[in-house]
C-alpha cells in the first residue's frame, strides 16, 4: 500500500469527476460514499453505496468485483487510503478527485443532469 504514496503511483489511484460520470453512466463504476455517518446526516447522496472507513474491511466482500470502485469522502483526506487499500485486496478501485464537495457543487442545478442515476 505503501507504494500509492509516491506520487508516479498516486496518480493511478485518482479518477477526475469527468472520468467518473462516464462510467457511471456507462455502469461501469460505482460510488462508495466513506463518510462518517455524522458527516453523511449533512448532505446524503442516494446513489452511494454508504460505508464508513471502520467498515471497509468488514463489508469489503459485499463490493462488486467487476466494476470500477470510486472511493470519495469530503475532499479527499481519507478516500486515498480506502482505495489503495482496496487495490492491495485485488480490486479495481480508484478516488474521486477533489471529493464529494467538489462533485456536489459540479453537479448542481442543471448540470445534475449529466449524472444517470
Amino acid at each position: 500500500m505503501i507504494k500509492y504514496a509516491i506520487p508516479k503511483n498516486n496518480k493511478d489511484l485518482k479518477i477526475t469527476l469527468d472520468e467518473f460520470v462516464e462510467k457511471f453512466n456507462n455502469k461501469e463504476a460505482i460510488l462508495v460514499d466513506i463518510r462518517m455517518p455524522f458527516e453523511r446526516n449533512i448532505f446524503k447522496i442516494p446513489f452511494a453505496l454508504e460505508i464508513s472507513p471502520e467498515e471497509i474491511e468488514e463489508k469489503i466482500d459485499t463490493l462488486p468485483k467487476d466494476k470500477l470502485i470510486v472511493i470519495a469522502c469530503p475532499n479527499q483526506g481519507r478516500s486515498p487510503f480506502a482505495a489503495a487499500y482496496l487495490k492491495e485486496k485485488g480490486f479495481n478501485a480508484k478516488f474521486l478527485e477533489n471529493g464529494l464537495i467538489n462533485l456536489m457543487q459540479t453537479l448542481r442545478g442543471g448540470e445534475a443532469k449529466k449524472l444517470k442515476v
